[in-house]
């Protein structure tokens, strides 16, 4: 199961180098969580208008931030925090991405990967990511704000849920816990 399909590279199309990179998750208290191994593309080989367009994403103001602390204090609402595990591997690309096989992954010769979704180091992962997710959330009910597009409200009989999405952490609010408890369901 992977993200990417194997195939020639195709003619005026160049395949980017990937590489593994290692880290040791500690704990608070020095000792050892977990290895943690990623695949990561060298996205700085990327070429404007061949291997992506667009790399702008929406972030929230902080301005929004403390505007949004400041109804939840007021209205005493309750605050979540969410984080997303992976961020940058869950958009969709849009452009034709080619990348060679990863060190260590056996392959046929002379063959490439076609990468369907992002991962980090690409230049448009960050964007895809943001993309992969508004559509998401759009498909619960949920509106962009035409103030900040990283603001997202669901207007229900029972009442808002406010999302401020912050590149891979979410700030969720409501007066109705309810839908809360749904939308987390939902994005799991």
């Amino acid at each position: 199961m992977h993200n990417w399909d194997i195939m020639d590279l195709p003619p005026v199309k160049m395949a980017i180098d990937c590489k593994w990179v290692y880290k040791i998750k500690s704990r608070s208290d020095g000792s050892i969580e977990r290895d943690k191994a990623r695949l990561v593309a060298k996205g700085y080989h990327q070429e404007y208008g061949i291997d992506y367009e667009e790399t702008f994403v929406p972030v929230a103001r902080l301005t929004l931030v403390w505007s949004l602390l400041a109804i939840v204090a007021a209205k005493r609402w309750q605050l979540f925090r969410m984080d997303v595990k992976n961020t940058f591997l869950n958009g969709d690309l849009q452009e034709e991405v080619y990348m060679k096989p990863p060190p260590g992954y056996e392959h046929p010769p002379n063959k490439v990967c076609r990468l369907h979704r992002a991962l980090y180091g690409l230049k448009q992962a960050p964007r895809a990511w943001f993309s992969t997710f508004s559509s998401t959330v759009h498909r619960f009910a949920f509106y962009s704000s035409p103030y900040d597009n990283a603001l997202f409200i669901r207007c229900t009989s029972k009442g808002y849920v406010i999302l401020l999405l912050y590149v891979d952490d979410m700030i969720i609010t409501e007066s109705d816990l309810r839908g809360i408890q749904n939308l987390k369901q939902f994005l799991h």
